[in-house]
């Protein structure tokens, strides 16, 4: 029995695995708990590990490349429609092995330590920005339920809610200040905590000499930096730069046929979290893009005078992606007159 392909349908206590020959016949099927993943990586020929970008998946990944196994990771939209039959975990993991095989499939990158790391510390702040969000939120309608409405801001707020705790009204109840007080102290303490983390990626940025050239392209900064590093890496799972924006859902969508092209929206494909990160970091480096006298600048002014501020931010978002890929891929720093990333 000779297994060239392995497909794994990852599971939190149990997963199954299938194997395939090189003719592409199912010769193994089996359920393995993840206490015995590595006896499984030892004991097999180096072959193809293929498995869903899930969860988990990285650290599997990382046990069967240390024996020799060739990881390839696949998005789960891709390998939906390999899967035969039934629902189970059984033909998942027969439908991901047989995914793997195919010559156009589109590979994940394997992640180290240090990424999954650094995209961790990401995600952290992400949910305690969101929690903050909705505090505040929260905070506005009970006082905005009693009369007190304030403009909008989150430094602003922060102000008046300050002199509001100092002075109390009449019209609010002792138990109402007592939970707005309760609110301010919350807020503060994930203030503080989301600035120690800017803190630490501000030091990440300082050491690591991808995130510095990353950080020399308008509109990217530390935490756009890092989280491109900590996404892809060195941009190796990208063949052209055009294809990071194209991953990040920055391009428009098709809806062509019969030899007639339709173009839409954007996809709003891929990682979320970098696609805000760039959107945001492109319109508040537009205004000042726009009236530099260089090939970016000329770029821009000619877009703004034919099409949609909006369209002119997603456009020169992704135009920021490419740059990044070429700084990553190639170890260049931005040149404002080259429009683009240079030695």
């Amino acid at each position: 029995m000779t297994i060239v392909t392995l497909g794994i349908d990852l599971g939190k206590n149990l997963s199954s695995v299938a194997g395939m020959d090189g003719d592409g016949t199912v010769v193994l099927r089996r359920r393995v708990r993840r206490a015995s993943l590595s006896r499984l990586a030892a004991e097999l020929e180096p072959c193809i590990v293929a498995m869903e970008a899930c969860c988990g998946a990285h650290y599997v990944g990382r046990l069967f490349a240390a024996h020799g196994h060739e990881i390839r990771l696949m998005s789960p939209e891709y390998v939906r429609p390999y899967v035969r039959a039934q629902k189970n975990d059984d033909n998942d993991a027969e439908g991901i092995a047989e995914a793997a095989t195919r010559p156009t499939m589109r590979f994940v990158e394997l992640k180290s330590q240090d990424q999954l790391d650094l995209q961790t510390l990401h995600r952290a702040r992400s949910r305690l920005v969101g929690v903050r969000k909705t505090l505040i939120n929260q905070m506005r309608a009970i006082l905005l339920e009693r009369g007190h409405v304030f403009r909008q801001g989150r430094k602003v707020l922060e102000r008046e809610i300050d002199g509001l705790l100092e002075a109390p009204p009449a019209d609010l109840s002792p138990r109402m200040l007592a939970l707005v007080a309760d609110m301010r102290r919350e807020w503060q303490g994930l203030d503080e905590r989301i600035d120690a983390l800017n803190a630490e990626f501000g030091d990440i940025a300082r050491r690591e000499a991808p995130v510095q050239r990353l950080t020399s392209i308008p509109g990217i900064g530390v935490l756009g930096a890092t989280a491109l590093v900590a996404a892809i890496g060195n941009g190796e799972a990208f063949r052209r730069a055009r294809d990071l924006p194209a991953w990040l859902g920055l391009v428009p969508r098709q809806m062509s046929t019969g030899g007639k092209a339709r173009l839409l929206g954007i996809t709003k494909r891929g990682n979320v979290y970098l696609r805000m990160l760039l959107i945001h970091g492109a319109r508040a480096a537009l205004p000042g893009l726009s009236k530099q006298d260089t090939p970016l600048g000329g770029w821009l002014r000619a877009l703004l005078a034919r099409a949609h501020r909006n369209v002119v931010v997603v456009a020169l978002a992704g135009k920021l992606a490419r740059i990044a890929w070429a700084s990553l891929r190639h170890g260049r720093v931005f040149d404002p007159m080259a429009g683009a990333a240079v030695r």
